[in-house]
C-alpha cells in the first residue's frame, strides 16, 4: 500500500514539473494553451475596427491577463486598449482604430496562469495584416476640369465596393465656396461607383469643390487614409438676348421693389430683372457668371439667363437700363390687356376651380381664385390657341392644397396665357402644384411660403412671374419661361 502512495505521488510531480518546463509536452486539462485567436494568424484584410480576442483551452485566473502578459504591437511600437476577461476569452479593445495596411503582432508572455496556478509554457505569438484603405480611383468631372455642363450628374469611383451607409451628404459634399449644394447620392449595384445629383443646375462659370472624406469607409469598416478633394468650373453659358419689345423679356421682374428667394430648391429658368438696386434681390446666383445675390447656406437659388438690376455690384447701371426698358414693355402689355383696353370678356366667376374652359377673355367683376380644384384650359385642337383672364382685384391659386392650371391633352403654349392682377397674385401659398401662363400684377407676386423653405415639394410655374410697383417673392419655386 504504501509503494503504491508513493508511485501516484511520484506521478503527480512529474505533472506539476511539466507545466513548468520549457520542453513542455501539452497535457490537456493540466496545463493552459492558447487554442485560437481572432484575427488567426496570418490574417490579412483585418478591419481596422477590429477587437483583438485571444481563447484559451481552460479557464485563467483573470488577475494574470493584463498589460504586462497580453502585449499588441503595430510594427514593433506598442498599441494602446483596454483588456478584459471573461469565461475562457480575453479581449483587447484598442483604443484607436487600427492602421491601414499594417503588420500587428499579439504575444501572451508566460505570466498568464490557469485558476490552478499552472502557467503558459511559452509566450504565444501570432501576426496579422490589416485592410488596405480604400482609394478614389476615378471622378467625373476630373479635377481641375473646366467647362462642365450645369445639369452634371458628379461621380466617384472607389477601387473596393464601399459601405452605402457611409456615403452620405456628410461624407461626399459638393460646395460653391462656403454653400453647400443640395442633392442625391446614389451607389451603383457593386457598391464602387455613387454619382451626386444636385437638385438644382449648376451656376455658370462657377468653382465648385467636391469632398469626400474619411467618413467614407469600404465594407470591412475601413476608412479612405484622407479626404479626397477635387474642384471643377462649370461653363460659361451662351445668353440669349433679353426680349423687352412685347414686356415678356424677363421670366421674373420685381418692379422698383426687387426679389426674395428663400430655399434652395429654386430655379428660374430664363432671366430676371428689377429697377431696383441690386442689394433687394436677395437668395440668388446667377448662373450666367457666378455672381451671388445675398445667398445663404439655406436661401441659394439659380437664374440661368442672368439678373439685372442697378448698382452697386453685381448690379450695374447698363444692367438697370436694360431692366428699365424690359418694365416699360411690360407696363404696355399690361394695359393692353386690361379690361378697358380689352373689353368684352366673358363674365367669370370668382372661383374657377374645377372648371374647364375653351380660349376667349374671361373678366371677373373683382378677384379670381382657383381653390376649389385644377382649372383645364381647352384649346380646342389649336396649339396657338390664347386665354386673357382679367382680375381687377386679386388673383389666388390654392390654399390649404395646391392647385394647377393645365392644357388639356396638353394641346396648349404657356406664353399664349395671361393673367392681368389688379393688385396682387398669391400661387399655391401651401407649396406644389403646377401654375401656368404670364401672370402680370401690378402690386406684387408670391409663389409658396416661407414655411415651404425646407420643403423639396416645389411650386412650378410654367410662364413668367412680373410686378409692376412691388416686389416678387418665392419660395422652392421652378419657373420655366416659355418661347
Amino acid at each position: 500500500m504504501k509503494k503504491t502512495l508513493l508511485t501516484i505521488a511520484i506521478v503527480f510531480i512529474a505533472f506539476i514539473s511539466s507545466c513548468a518546463t520549457d520542453d513542455f509536452e501539452e497535457i490537456v486539462g493540466v496545463c493552459p494553451v492558447v487554442s485560437s485567436t481572432n484575427p488567426a494568424d496570418d490574417a490579412t484584410a483585418v478591419p481596422l475596427n477590429q477587437i483583438i480576442t485571444v481563447n484559451f483551452n481552460e479557464e485563467m485566473n483573470p488577475e494574470t491577463i493584463d498589460e504586462s502578459s497580453v502585449i499588441i504591437t503595430a510594427e514593433g511600437a506598442p498599441v494602446s486598449g483596454t483588456i478584459s476577461y471573461s469565461g475562457t476569452t480575453a479581449t483587447f479593445t484598442p483604443t484607436d482604430v487600427l492602421l491601414a495596411n499594417t503588420i500587428y503582432s499579439g504575444r501572451i508572455r508566460t505570466l498568464v496562469k490557469d485558476v490552478d496556478g499552472n502557467a503558459l509554457q511559452t509566450d504565444y505569438v501570432w501576426t496579422f495584416k490589416t485592410d488596405v484603405a480604400p482609394i478614389v480611383t476615378f471622378t467625373d468631372p476630373f479635377n481641375d476640369a473646366t467647362a462642365v455642363p450645369l445639369n452634371k450628374v458628379i461621380s466617384a469611383t472607389f477601387n473596393v465596393p464601399m459601405n452605402l451607409m457611409t456615403l452620405n451628404a456628410t461624407t461626399f459634399t459638393v460646395r460653391q465656396g462656403a454653400i453647400t449644394i443640395l442633392g442625391t447620392i446614389s451607389p451603383n449595384s457593386a457598391g464602387t461607383m455613387f454619382t451626386f445629383t444636385p437638385v438644382v443646375p449648376l451656376a455658370g462659370n462657377t468653382l465648385y469643390t467636391v469632398t469626400i472624406t474619411t467618413g467614407a469607409q469600404n465594407t470591412l469598416g475601413t476608412a479612405l487614409a484622407s479626404n479626397h478633394i477635387w474642384n471643377f468650373r462649370t461653363l460659361i453659358p451662351v445668353i440669349s438676348p433679353v426680349n423687352t419689345f412685347n414686356g415678356l423679356g424677363f421670366g421674373v421682374f420685381g418692379g422698383n421693389a426687387g426679389i426674395t428667394n428663400q430655399g434652395l430648391f429654386t430655379v428660374v429658368n430664363g432671366s430676371m430683372g428689377t429697377t431696383a438696386v441690386a442689394s433687394t434681390v436677395t437668395g440668388f446666383t446667377d448662373g450666367t457668371n457666378g455672381d451671388t445675390y445675398i445667398v445663404t447656406p439655406l436661401n441659394n437659388g439659380l437664374v440661368t439667363n442672368g439678373i439685372f438690376a442697378d448698382a452697386p455690384a453685381p448690379g450695374s447701371a447698363s444692367k438697370a437700363a436694360t431692366a428699365l426698358a424690359g418694365l416699360n414693355a411690360a407696363r404696355a402689355l399690361y394695359l393692353s390687356i386690361s379690361p378697358a383696353q380689352m373689353p368684352g370678356g366673358i363674365a367669370a366667376a370668382s372661383e374657377l376651380g374645377g372648371l374647364t374652359l375653351a380660349p376667349g377673355i374671361y373678366t371677373a367683376g373683382s378677384s379670381l381664385a382657383i381653390t376649389s380644384g385644377d382649372l383645364t384650359l381647352d384649346a380646342q385642337g389649336d396649339p396657338n390657341a390664347k386665354w386673357y383672364f382679367q382680375a381687377p382685384s386679386t388673383l389666388t391659386v390654392g390654399s390649404t392644397v395646391p392647385r394647377s392650371v393645365k392644357f388639356l391633352n396638353g394641346v396648349g403654349n404657356p406664353n399664349n396665357v395671361y393673367w392681368y392682377v389688379g393688385t396682387a397674385a398669391v400661387i399655391n401659398y401651401a407649396g406644389g402644384g403646377i401654375m401656368t401662363g404670364n401672370i402680370i400684377a401690378n402690386s406684387g407676386v408670391t409663389l409658396s411660403s416661407p414655411a415651404n423653405s425646407t420643403n423639396a415639394s416645389v411650386t412650378i410655374l410654367n410662364g413668367r412671374a412680373i410686378s409692376l410697383v412691388a416686389s416678387v417673392t418665392m419660395v422652392n419655386t421652378v419657373i420655366n419661361v416659355p418661347n
